[in-house]
């Protein structure tokens, strides 16, 4: 992690994730890359980044005005359209089938499209209406959040079908 941990703005940490996902669509696409591999880290961390948003980010930015409340119920809705696209590529048999490319690229546009508007709306909000201590302890609390849902291995199929049934 870039930065100390225990004062990470939050805006900084989520964005560090957002690009790192990218990473990992471009690892999942390539022949050469382990791309089962890709896709454990990747379930893991999209499951671990929008729950620990949801639990400790989202509902706290609500508070702040100028923070879009719609843009962070909506954010809420493309995290679950998110999962409902992991969870169809998770549950196909072989990596690098047709099937499974079709289910990888509905993936990346569920999950593009959503980092692309988290950042151009709730997060250049929470960057400009939010004090920095303010963003120091969401960051804290979102990444200890993430760190908890990492351990639990939050990836694995079982937990990525409850996630998108709850």
């Amino acid at each position: 992690m870039a930065g100390s941990k225990e004062n990470e703005d939050v805006v900084a940490a989520i964005l560090e994730d957002h690009r790192t996902m990218e990473d990992l669509f471009r690892r999942m696409r390539s022949i050469e890359a382990d791309r089962a591999a890709a896709l454990k880290e990747f379930s893991a961390l999209l499951i671990a980044h929008g729950e620990a948003e949801e639990a400790e980010v989202y509902g706290a930015l609500k508070r702040f005005k100028n923070v879009d409340d719609e843009e962070v119920d909506h954010g809420t809705e493309e995290h679950q359209e998110g999962n409902e696209a992991l969870l169809a590529l998770l549950e196909v048999d072989e990596v690098g089938s047709e099937e499974w490319d079709e289910r990888l690229e509905k993936l990346v546009e569920a999950v593009t499209h959503h980092l692309d508007e988290e950042e151009r709306t709730i997060l250049n909000d929470a960057r400009e209406n939010v004090p920095d201590e303010r963003r120091a302890e969401l960051g804290a609390a979102f990444l200890k959040e993430r760190a908890r849902q990492l351990a639990s291995d939050c990836g694995r199929v079982e937990n990525v079908r409850e996630v998108v049934r709850s």
